[in-house]
């Protein structure tokens, strides 16, 4: 049975610095990236947790959500309606 080599799109070989040239596959639980356009080989262990997201200003709740304090608004109608 043929292993499937996939390309990675936009990434760049760390040895040649071309691009669109990495392929990856995966056999035995290890995962193999080889550049089709020099000699580079590298082996990855597959981790079985998925990496935790890294915490930014954007994905972390800001202080204000966090207070549970409240307070109705009330909105003026400057013609005195």
């Amino acid at each position: 049975m043929a292993i499937a080599k996939r390309f990675i799109a936009g990434a760049i070989c760390p040895r040649c610095a071309e691009m669109d040239r990495i392929r990856s596959w995966e056999q035995h639980g290890i995962r193999y990236r080889e550049c089709v356009s020099c000699d580079f080989f590298e082996q990855l262990p597959i981790e079985d947790e998925a990496p935790s997201e890294l915490e930014t200003r954007v994905n972390r709740p800001r202080e204000e959500q966090d207070r549970q304090d409240f307070q109705p608004v009330r909105i003026l109608d400057p013609k005195g309606r």
